[in-house]
Parts: C-alpha cells; sequence; structure tokens
C-alpha cells in the first residue's frame, strides 16, 4: 500500500475514482525515470537521491512521483559510513563543546580539535563521522529492484487500489476463483456472508458491526484481500468507502489492477508443530496483541536474530519479540544465549523447552522465561503479556480527561477506543455526563427515550432490532434488558419481546 498522503482519487459525480496510470506512456516513462534515478545513487546520500527526486517532482505530479519512489524504496538498502561510530562521536564532541562553551566557530574547532585528541583520530574522521547515521547522510549501499518500468506502473495502481479501500466499509467481491477468495477472506479474519445477485453469487465483506465500528486492523486486511482478488482471470470489487464521514462508491475490475508477479495471501508458515499449535491458539483468541510471524531481524552484536513472533500493541506503539527454543543441540543452546546476551535493547520473552535445563540462564539474558513441555501454554504468554499491558492502559488512562462528551448520540466503547487510539480498559476510569452505558454502547438519554416508544411487549424480536438498528444500536440484549424487556425464546424460530417479572 502507498501512505493515504499519496492517495489519488477523483471524486467526479459523487463516486470515488483512483486515479490509475494504465498505459499511459507518460507515466511509464516517469517509472522508468524514477527507476533511474535510484540506479543512479548507488553509494550517494538520502538527501541526494531525495533532491534528485524533487527536480522530478518539479516536473511531474508531486504525489505519482512519490507514489513511484515509495515502492522504490523497498528494494533499497542504506547503511551508514562512517570511520567512527556516530553516537560515541557526538557523545564526545558534546561533551568537549560543554567544557569549551561553544558560541563561535573558533570553540567548534577547539572542540572538534579535543575531541579528536582524545579519541586519538583525525578531525576529518570526526567530521565525517559526527552525523553520518541521520537519515539524510545514510548512503544507498544497493538498489536490487524486481520492477521493470511496465511492472512498476502494474503494482503502482495494485497499491493505489489497496490504499482506497483503506477506509473501505464493506467490500462485495465476484470472482471466478470463488473457493480462493473465501479461503482468504477466512484466513484474513474477516466477516462474511455469501448473497445471491442477478450477476451471481457475491462476497460480501464487512468490518466488525458493519456501518457502526470501523477498525484500522479491517482496513488494512481489506487492502490485504486484494492482492488474492486480482490473481483470478475475471472479478469485480464494489465497496463502500467512508470518505471522511461522505459514503462513497468504488468500483474496480480486472481491467483496472492486476497483480506483477505477486503471490496471493498464504497462511503463516513454522519452523515447527510446536509454533503452529501456539500461533492457532493465540490468533483465536480476542485479545489486544496482534501476532506477527517472523518479524525484522535484531541486532545481537556482529550478528543478527529472527525471532519466531512478535506481538503488536493494538493501540499503540510497541512491541514484545517472542522466540521459541525447541529441542536443539547443547551447541546451539550455547549459540543462541550468547545471541541473547548480545541482544539489542527491545523487549524480547522465550519459551524454553524444560528438557533443556537453560530457564534460568534464559531469563537473566531476556525479559522473562516461559517453560512448556510439549506445548506451550498460551496461558503464560497472555499472562507475560498483561504485564505490559497493565502499564500500557495506565499510560494511557493519563493521557484520557476525567470526562468526555462524544458528538454521535450512540457510540460503542471500542469506536471511541479506537478513534483515541487507546484500549477499551482505559475508558474505564472516564466519566460520559451526556450519555448512559448499556451495554458495550454509549447513548443519550434523547435516544433512549425515542427507542422507548418504538419497541412494546408483544413485539417480535426481528421487529425490535430493526427499531434500534433505525437508531444505531446493535446490542439488542443490553437495550431491551435497560428498558424493562426480555426476550422469550421460540425454539430456532426467533423470539418475542416481553416485560420483566
Amino acid at each position: 500500500m502507498l501512505t493515504k498522503t499519496l492517495l489519488r482519487v477523483s471524486r467526479r459525480g459523487g463516486g470515488y475514482h483512483p486515479q490509475f496510470v494504465g498505459d499511459d506512456a507518460d507515466a511509464r516513462d516517469l517509472a522508468a525515470r524514477t527507476l533511474g534515478v535510484y540506479q543512479g545513487h548507488v553509494g550517494e546520500t538520502r538527501g541526494d537521491l531525495d533532491r534528485a527526486l524533487a527536480d522530478l517532482e518539479a516536473e511531474f505530479a508531486f504525489k505519482l512521483v512519490r507514489g513511484f519512489a515509495k515502492l522504490l524504496e523497498r528494494e533499497a538498502t542504506f547503511e551508514t559510513r562512517a570511520p567512527l561510530d556516530p553516537e560515541r562521536t557526538r557523545r564526545t564532541v558534546f561533551e568537549c563543546s560543554e567544557s569549551i562553551g561553544v558560541t563561535s566557530e573558533s570553540d567548534r574547532e577547539r572542540a572538534l580539535r579535543q575531541a579528536a585528541d582524545g579519541m586519538r583520530v583525525s578531525i576529518d574522521e570526526i567530521e565525517r563521522s559526527l552525523y553520518a547515521d541521520r537519515d539524510v547522510n545514510q548512503r544507498l549501499a544497493a538498489f536490487d529492484s524486481r520492477w521493470t518500468p511496465e511492472d512498476l506502473c502494474e503494482q503502482y495502481d495494485l497499491s493505489l487500489a489497496q490504499t482506497a479501500l483503506f477506509d473501505a466499509t464493506e467490500v462485495r467481491v465476484r470472482s471466478s476463483e470463488p473457493a480462493t477468495l473465501v479461503s482468504t477472506v477466512k484466513r484474513l479474519r474477516l466477516l462474511y456472508e455469501i448473497r445471491r445477485t442477478d450477476e451471481g453469487r457475491e462476497v460480501v465483506v464487512t468490518g466488525p458491526d458493519a456501518l457502526f465500528s470501523r477498525s484500522r486492523r479491517y482496513g488494512t486486511r481489506f487492502a490485504r484481500l486484494l492482492r488474492t482478488v486480482a490473481t483470478a482471470s475475471e472479478w469485480t470489487i464494489e465497496a463502500t468507502i467512508d470518505d471522511r464521514g461522505t459514503e462513497r462508491t468504488l468500483r474496480l475490475d480486472e481491467t483496472d489492477v492486476s497483480v506483477p508477479g505477486v503471490e496471493p495471501v498464504t497462511e503463516m508458515t513454522f519452523d515447527s508443530g510446536v509454533e503452529a499449535d501456539f500461533a492457532a491458539r493465540f490468533q483465536s483468541l480476542d485479545l489486544d496483541w496482534s501476532l506477527v510471524r517472523e518479524p525484522e531481524p535484531l541486532a545481537a552484536g556482529e550478528h543478527v536474530v529472527i525471532p519466531d513472533f512478535a506481538f503488536d500493541w493494538n493501540h499503540g506503539d510497541f512491541r514484545v519479540f517472542f522466540e521459541v527454543m525447541g529441542f536443539w543441540t547443547p551447541e546451539y543452546v550455547a549459540k543462541k544465549l550468547a545471541r541473547f546476551g548480545d541482544l539489542e535493547d527491545v523487549t524480547f520473552l522465550v519459551a524454553v523447552d524444560e528438557s533443556l535445563g537453560v530457564g534460568e540462564e534464559v531469563d537473566a539474558l531476556t525479559d522473562g522465561a516461559i517453560p512448556y513441555s510439549g506445548t506451550v501454554r498460551v496461558k503464560d504468554v497472555v499472562d507475560a503479556l498483561r504485564e505490559y499491558e497493565t502499564d500500557l492502559v495506565a499510560d494511557a488512562r493519563r493521557s484520557l480527561p476525567d470526562e468526555l462528551t462524544p458528538d454521535p448520540d450512540v457510540v460503542s466503547l471500542a469506536d471511541l477506543a479506537d478513534d483515541r487510539g487507546v484500549s477499551e480498559q482505559a475508558l474505564d476510569s472516564v466519566a460520559f455526563p451526556d450519555h448512559e452505558l448499556v451495554g458495550r454502547t454509549l447513548v443519550r438519554p434523547s435516544v433512549l427515550d425515542s427507542v422507548r416508544d418504538a419497541v412494546e411487549p408483544g413485539q417480535s424480536l426481528e421487529t425490535a432490532e430493526s427499531r434500534l438498528a433505525e437508531h444505531g444500536l446493535s446490542d439488542t440484549s443490553a437495550v431491551l434488558s435497560r428498558l424493562g424487556y426480555r426476550i422469550e425464546w421460540a425454539g430456532l424460530e426467533g423470539g418475542t419481546v416481553r416485560e420483566k417479572h
């Protein structure tokens, strides 16, 4: 996907139309020139690369150039090149500057000379190392792009469509490969149903509670779904887009987007049955953590460690890495322990097979060892995560006011927490003077008064649900209970609204 700031759409006629480049010759030429800029700047600084891209932006559309560059950035490797460690160099220079009291250029030169003498290096080495690790000074070490200009345009159109789908509240799909489509929807854990239409069967994918609730994670999954949809020979997508509060319709088919040599969404692969079993059981839980398989490598001295998993806190920027130590040889265990000792400053948990007998060593080198035998107990891992969760929730609570007065007449705690970037737990200590909490939904008293007039004893549950939905209320049981009603069930045929006794 691209960032939303690079989204190019037309709203002509009230629609929502991504501005694809397709087979446009000028766009292909621009793609070739953007590729050439990257290829021609291997060994140069990121600052030089950005200036060359800015020159292209002066001739062409800014968002299109930056969109191509965003895709090519993933193929580029940047590195810090300096004779000395930049952080150590800065620390030494700043200490010298503080002792001298730098107020002029000559004072600065004295500080640099003093730092160079203390480190037994030249002033030139100090100058070249001082800020070498800043993004603008990092060097483009390698650029190995898989894209031709034509492929880059094709990938751009796919990424543009994915970005447009990020704000979808419902996606309706028809595909010549329905089995693959449904399988992918299930793997992405999206809510769906299959409807019959005049054009054939249609898979309707929604977020939680349809239009009444939306999650950023669902938007990302909608976008990922497009990769699989677009591999079919024939397909159509019609999506309802929440365009900053305005509902618009996006329509796509195989003539708009294709996938340039990219495989569709696949399931996670695992090195052992222990890992696969743990991942399946963890993902089945409704937690405030997302499981990531094989996250980024971590520096461990001159080596790297690639953890088996990471847990991402869904309401902020916090990640816990997780490794499973299984049936390893003594030599490999010793090597692994050495890597743990050299790990960079990250939060790292390890599940240790009890047969290895190294639980205490692992516990001393990491943020915690979780013993297991046969299978990793999910509860033990969740308990370890809860310790971090307690602090994260407490920090979020401190950032909230004592009272909140949401604008909507009806809003779920889940939506309000999502808007605020906190967990639902963080809202427990907040007062809502203009709303009443009904179940897990905040409702203005005036809405409850209106609903009270619309619901009556003897009404069918289906009718009552429809009346509540007209007011944006989906938690039927909680609302009916608040109004003094209960549901009298008649087997599987439905229910009837009755007064409580």
